[in-house]
C-alpha cells in the first residue's frame, strides 16, 4: 500500500471516531476507484447496512456513459437520493472516508443535497 492511500485510511480512522451514524441519522460512507464509486449507508448502532448502490448496477450503469467523472458523479448522486427517499431515509451523515471533499467527493454531495437529503 502506498503513502497516499495509508494517509487516507489514517483520516478515516480519526473520522470515523467522531461520527456515528444511528437509526434516525445513518452515516453514509463512499468509496471512490479510478472508474467507479460505490456508497452504502450505515446505522452503527445495529450493525447494518440500510442501504448500497453502486455506479457498476445495471440501472445505474445505463444511466452513464463513464462512472469515473464529475458529471457522471452528480448523476449518480441523483440516483441514490431518489432511492434513498424510497427508503425513508431523509438524513444523513455523510462520512468522505478520507478522501478529500473535492471533485467527484463534492459533487457527489452537491446531488445528494439538491435531490433533498439532509447533512
Amino acid at each position: 500500500m502506498n503513502t497516499k492511500e495509508q494517509s487516507r485510511l489514517k483520516r478515516h480512522r480519526t473520522i470515523k471516531l467522531r461520527m456515528q451514524g444511528t437509526a434516525e441519522k445513518p452515516r453514509l460512507i463512499i468509496k471512490r476507484s479510478l472508474k467507479n464509486l460505490s456508497v452504502e449507508i450505515v446505522d452503527d448502532t445495529g450493525n447494518k447496512t440500510l442501504f448500497s448502490l453502486s455506479s457498476l448496477n445495471k440501472e445505474v450503469k445505463q444511466k452513464l456513459a463513464a462512472a469515473g467523472n464529475i458529471k457522471s458523479a452528480q448523476t449518480f448522486g441523483e440516483i441514490f437520493s431518489q432511492k434513498a427517499k424510497e427508503k425513508g431515509i431523509t438524513k444523513i451523515i455523510f462520512d468522505r472516508a478520507g478522501y478529500l471533499y473535492h471533485g467527484r467527493i463534492k459533487a457527489f454531495a452537491d446531488a445528494l443535497r439538491k435531490g433533498g437529503l439532509e447533512f
